[in-house]
């Protein structure tokens, strides 16, 4: 069976393609009944929540075009989530600038087409390829099929967010322009309890964090770590309080609705940890976090009470706990954040990767995208040097 005998389709709704085929190209066990994704966030189930809650739908400028890549007996090989974008919000690798810049020169910017997760900087495949494949030829077959939606809808550009290295490297391969950007994540190299990781740390940057911590512990406030069953719609509706705050002090309008918390709540609870902190008996604040294979992803926090530490407490340091009860490797926090420097988080490359159909503008951002790497490349390298560890003890 030859790879050109493969054929390309778009689907508008995740309604068109049943989970567990989604979830076969996106976990590296297809062969299970029910795959599950390593990363939660490209699953069928979080996709389809943001789609049917009304959260990303072509109402809010998110109108899905997923690719599916199929061989001539109908088994899909590969998928990927694909949007067509009538603006840049959401996405937190931002081109606002080239957009003002391609429409000053007197063309359409949007719509674009954004390969991507909305609204999750998280690191992830982004193409989403069935394990046993000739990954190569995938990637060609992708790349021909990502370039012919442009060319076929009159599109400015394709972009390919937080993916993984080597999947960025992939598709440079194949001429797609590369752009890094930095995320702080916290590390556990086999900690037995919170202490452990204390240690590796200087003595004023420890003496910070067990102040910070114990300055919270002060106000008496309990916090319940909430997975599965034990997350009802109760804590939801307080959760979506937090989440409607923090959403319209940030970005004006709150993303998501409050029917995607449900919904992930049926499909995918064992896969989220809602962490409450509570007073009395008044909940005040949340933070609610998604459980990968090796990684916990720190997504939305937010709170009705100003508290000092309150925020460190329940994003950060319990978030470590739970990754060292749990021997989850990494903490990813979302974007942002050199001030988690100071508490053990490390800077880190994400990846990109942008294919701009028009030559002369995509020439222009190619040397744009050149020298952006290297500042990246040099800032990472100072950020490193300023890490709280003590000398030698830096993982």
């Amino acid at each position: 069976m030859s790879e050109t005998d493969w054929t390309l389709e778009t689907i508008s709704t995740l309604d068109d393609i049943s989970g567990s085929e989604w979830n076969a190209c996106a976990s590296s066990n297809s062969a299970d009944p029910n795959p599950k994704p390593e990363n939660p966030f490209v699953s069928h189930q979080f996709l389809h929540a943001l789609e049917v809650s009304g959260s990303a739908c072509a109402k809010t400028g998110w109108y899905a075009q997923h690719l599916i890549l199929r061989d001539p007996c109908g088994q899909t090989r590969a998928v990927v989530p694909a949007y067509l974008k009538s603006h840049s919000r959401g996405e937190y690798v931002f081109d606002h600038a080239w957009a003002e810049a391609f429409e000053r020169a007197g063309g359409n910017y949007y719509p674009k087409l954004q390969v991507s997760i909305p609204f999750t900087p998280a690191t992830g495949p982004r193409l989403l390829i069935r394990p046993g494949n000739n990954q190569a030829a995938v990637y060609q077959a992708l790349d021909h099929g990502l370039r012919a939606l442009c060319a076929r809808q009159q599109l400015s550009s394709a972009h390919i967010t937080f993916m993984t290295q080597d999947q960025s490297q992939a598709m440079g391969d194949l001429g797609w322009l590369q752009r890094t950007d930095t995320q702080f994540h916290w590390q556990n190299h086999d900690y037995q309890c919170f202490d452990d990781f204390l240690v590796t740390l200087s003595s004023r940057k420890r003496k910070n964090i067990r102040k910070e911590r114990q300055a919270v512990e002060n106000l008496s406030f309990s916090f319940e770590l909430l997975s599965g069953d034990d997350i009802k719609e109760h804590h939801w509706d307080r959760f979506f309080t937090f989440y409607q705050d923090t959403g319209s002090r940030k970005w004006g309008t709150p993303y998501l609705t409050r029917s995607f918390f449900s919904l992930i709540s049926h499909s995918m609870a064992k896969d989220i940890l809602l962490i409450m902190v509570k007073r009395g008996d008044d909940y005040i604040a949340g933070a609610l976090n998604f459980i990968g294979a090796d990684t916990l992803f720190g997504r939305y926090w937010g709170a009705i009470e100003d508290h000092p530490g309150l925020h460190f407490e329940t994003c950060y340091y319990q978030a470590m706990e739970f990754a060292i009860a749990h021997n989850l490797k990494t903490v990813e926090a979302g974007a942002q954040g050199p001030h988690k420097l100071a508490r053990g988080y490390v800077p880190v490359t994400t990846w990109s990767a942008h294919h701009i159909s028009n030559p002369d503008f995509s020439a222009a951002v190619e040397d744009y995208l050149n020298h952006e790497r290297s500042y990246v490349a040099d800032d990472n390298a100072i950020l490193s040097n300023q890490t709280p560890f003590r000398k030698g003890t830096q993982p």
